[in-house]
């Protein structure tokens, strides 16, 4: 293993003993090195971001099968890198599945091509996987700190790295022309360059393409597209509105958020997140949601992570950062001082009576507990309870 390797808490070996898998995660997540460090019985591995790769099995698809087939046995787990570029790929692995002993294991940075071209031909023969940036399981031994979350993101090549603000660099400007010049999303790319940093102003705030598209100079509906395509290509994810409330009217809107606060942080040229500012709030805000949405899908299971994951706003402006699963509100605030005021939203909610719990997650000392049951835990209480299944 790998001496600066982090090792993950993803498992799907239970799964792709089952059937074949896709696996999906932003780039750079650490898919590769996983498969390298912990997956042993791989037999053979495409990348296709090897041109030699690519050029080949572009030009002639059913080299896979020509490949495959010659193993003594024709069983184990093959790997297909960064699938999203062959789509054609999967009439050949779906042959492959119902003919041979083989298993696939087809990783992914962008589901956006599959959606439109292609994943419905393996016909249910794939399950459907996702990896997430570090989360606190594998960080709370290695380094960790707020701080340096917020300098060098969850990205595990820039959290390890002595240099993450150049390293952040780099990566936003290989998302802008791998992801969407080379793969054609949009036709002018400065302009979107200029909506990455807009959406990085609306990082955790209540979704307003009307808003937006005066900005960026292009119309509610482009600005409606782009989104997509950051959702498409796991570089961003929405928390949705809840709704189920009886008492009170609530915003039907949703809130987005950038799946690494790292990348945010690089977008808008902030060199450091100052403590009892508006953007450490958002920040911490924002990392907790990408910790909830990883334990949601971890622990839980759960693919329709935007039906688990939900904020609560009423149109008076009380309001809940999230509600997890239905069962769990959290409300978020970077104090280290809570106040009564800190605990409005979740008190409406809890007239309410859906939650289970109800958690006001700071950076209190220690944990407390209101007389009307409402916890009060510092951050790092919070996600060791979370991870250990103590809420859901």
């Amino acid at each position: 293993m790998k001496s600066n390797y982090i090792p993950r808490i993803i498992d799907i070996s239970a799964d792709l003993e089952r059937k074949s898998q896709f696996l999906f995660g932003p780039r750079q997540t650490g898919k590769t090195t996983w498969i390298m460090n912990e997956l042993k019985d791989v037999v053979f591995r495409f990348n296709l971001l090897e041109s030699s790769t690519y050029m080949r099995l572009s030009s002639n698809p059913s080299y896979l099968s020509e490949v495959l087939r010659r193993m003594d046995g024709t069983e184990g787990l093959v790997v297909i890198d960064e699938i999203q570029k062959l789509p054609i790929l999967l009439d050949e692995v779906h042959d492959l599945i119902e003919s041979t002993g083989l298993r696939f294991l087809l990783t992914g940075s962008s589901a956006r091509k599959l959606r439109a071209q292609g994943v419905n031909l393996l016909g249910g023969r794939a399950g459907w996987k996702e990896m997430y940036p570090l989360v606190y399981p594998e960080l709370k031994d290695n380094g960790y700190s707020l701080e340096r979350i917020f300098k060098t993101g969850l990205i595990p090549s820039n959290y390890l790295s002595g240099s993450p603000d150049a390293d952040l660099s780099d990566y936003i400007k290989l998302y802008l022309t791998q992801e969407i010049q080379q793969e054609g999303l949009v036709r002018n790319l400065p302009a979107f360059t200029r909506f990455l940093e807009v959406a990085a102003l609306s990082n955790t705030e209540m979704l307003n393409y009307a808003s937006i598209s005066k900005e960026v100079g292009i119309s509610a509906t482009g600005i409606s597209e782009w989104f997509q395509i950051l959702y498409d290509t796991l570089i961003g994810f929405e928390v949705t509105a809840f709704q189920k409330t009886r008492k009170r009217k609530t915003y039907a809107t949703s809130k987005f958020y950038f799946f690494d606060v790292g990348v945010v942080r690089r977008i808008l040229n902030i060199d450091r997140i100052q403590e009892n500012t508006s953007e450490y709030g958002k920040f911490f805000e924002a990392y907790i949601a990408a910790e909830l949405r990883a334990f949601l899908g971890y622990k839980l299971g759960y693919q329709d992570i935007d039906r688990r994951l939900c904020y609560w706003r009423t149109l008076s402006d009380i309001e809940v950062d999230f509600i997890v699963d239905g069962r769990l509100a959290v409300e978020t605030k970077a104090t280290r001082r809570y106040s009564k005021a800190d605990l409005k939203g979740l008190r409406a909610l809890k007239e309410e009576g859906i939650c289970q719990h109800y958690i006001l997650v700071c950076r209190e000392e220690y944990p407390l507990m209101t007389d009307d049951g409402i916890e009060i835990l510092p951050y790092e209480v919070f996600l060791d309870g979370l991870w250990n299944r103590r809420y859901l």
